[in-house]
């Protein structure tokens, strides 16, 4: 548990300074930063070296997730606000309360914001992976 408890740890502090860099490249260096939770994690004993995990994603208004990948399957369903969901190769997407989001492994996440400048957003990530592996892996 505590791996995993520093492996949300890591994407918090990745995707805050992701977010940063961008943010100051496009002339922003106060975007605020996501707020990664880990709510459970748990080995597959049918899928030897798989695990599930879960996430909880609390957007701040105008929150930017770095552009990244997930050695998994990974499956985000929103529970409040609205959200800006994009993968490469495909039309980004609005998604609001009750709506998902699909991304493979070989999937390339270009976009991942909160759509509101004013409203926070929230969502839980549920993630097929394989065990130790890191939850998100930046693509520059």
């Amino acid at each position: 548990m505590r791996h995993f408890k520093t492996l949300a740890l890591l994407l918090v502090l990745i995707c805050g300074q992701a977010a940063a860099h961008d943010a100051a490249a496009h002339g922003d260096a106060t975007a605020p930063q996501a707020k990664v939770t880990e709510n459970m994690t748990k080995a597959l004993p049918d899928f030897p070296g798989k695990e599930i995990l879960t996430i909880t994603v609390d957007y701040p208004p105008g929150a930017v997730d770095p552009v990244h990948r997930h050695d998994a399957h990974a499956v985000v369903y929103v529970l409040e606000g609205s959200i800006i969901m994009g993968v490469k190769g495909q039309k980004e997407q609005v998604l609001k309360a009750g709506d998902t989001f699909y991304e493979g492994p070989n999937d390339i996440h270009t976009v991942g914001r909160n759509a509101s400048k004013t409203e926070p957003a929230k969502f839980v990530v549920f993630l097929l992976k394989s065990q130790n592996a890191p939850v998100l892996i930046p693509v520059h």
